[in-house]
């Protein structure tokens, strides 16, 4: 099975509450690359269910979350301590938020991106759908702090710091120059993603590292507004 294999059951183990699935994975030597905000998804699911079987992978999460350093991970580590009484609480409220999809919606097109959060049961819902002043919902009133946690979207700045980090790890100097160059000017996603065709394990490598960059920052983003995502459990 190849990484992106391993991430894509592992992301689907968490969404579909797989305690036995997450519980292998997490107790194998090699977890999937760049795969350590799922992770730390898949050790707070289980904690939930049985804490004892899960100590083990919970401290190599932590210590590997904390090293790494990447941003949203240091929440996530005080989060995975704090469900197992390791640390204190932090003073954050649960939000049952589709992660991925709240990180893809913080960075869309600051001009027609950006929406709120329900905080009755984490939907994220578009600003269009206010814009377009539709009946199909019964939304209530869009200043209901109570109801929503409203956000803009931040554009494509830290996506495109993505693929300069990404970059500066390719130990290929050839390989290196060439996606450097793919960055230059407009069209840098598109150039990029273009010339990672040709080295497919480099892609697999960049689906993974771009991944929990996103999630992440979405997390980080969470716990600066007063809450930490509980996985949905469809």
């Amino acid at each position: 099975m190849d990484q992106s294999e391993a991430r894509n059951e592992l992301r689907s183990a968490i969404y579909g509450g797989d305690i036995d699935f997450l519980k292998d994975v997490l107790s194998g030597p090699a977890w999937p690359d760049d795969s350590l905000q799922l992770l730390g998804d898949a050790v707070l699911m289980i904690t939930r269910e049985r804490a004892d079987d899960i100590e083990s992978a919970a401290r190599r999460c932590v210590k590997e979350l904390r090293y790494r350093d990447w941003e949203g991970d240091v929440q996530l580590a005080v989060q995975i301590e704090a469900a197992l009484g390791w640390g204190p609480s932090p003073l954050l409220r649960p939000l049952p938020v589709d992660l991925e999809e709240l990180a893809g919606s913080l960075e869309g097109d600051p001009m027609d991106g950006g929406g709120a959060i329900d905080l009755r049961d984490g939907q994220v819902w578009p600003k269009s759908v206010w814009d377009n002043d539709s009946e199909d919902w019964d939304l209530g009133d869009p200043d209901d702090d109570e109801r929503w946690l409203w956000f803009g979207s931040e554009g494509s700045r830290s996506g495109y710091q993505d693929m300069e980090s990404f970059i500066d790890m390719v130990e290929d100097e050839q390989v290196a120059e060439r996606l450097a160059w793919a960055i230059q000017g407009r069209g840098a996603f598109r150039r990029f993603k273009d010339a990672l065709d040709w080295y497919p394990e480099l892609q697999t490598r960049w689906y993974g590292f771009s991944e929990d960059r996103h999630l992440g920052r979405a997390r980080a983003w969470l716990a600066a507004e007063g809450y930490h995502p509980v996985p949905r459990v469809e």
